[in-house]
């Protein structure tokens, strides 16, 4: 059994008188501008994390591309 909607309504109209509806507003403009910085944070973090992984995997691409090299000069020399 969960909470229906005119009990919600009740459990409103009692908040609003006991913190007035200019308190309220201060609290859920804070609450939103919280929410606000959090979601720039986490997108921050992740923008961070990709600039990682790209820079990770252009330096693995290098090692492979001198180790590939290193394979290839033996086998040029073997040839000559």
């Amino acid at each position: 059994m969960g909470i229906s909607i005119p009990q919600l309504l009740i459990i409103l109209l009692i908040v609003a008188l006991l913190f007035g509806t200019k308190k309220l507003r201060t609290i859920g403009t804070d609450l939103g501008s919280a929410l606000k910085g959090f979601k720039n944070a986490m997108k921050e973090d992740e923008s961070a994390e990709k600039a990682e992984d790209i820079e990770g995997e252009e330096g693995k691409i290098i090692e492979g591309e001198v180790q590939q090299k290193e394979q290839a000069a033996p086998q040029k020399e073997e040839n000559a």
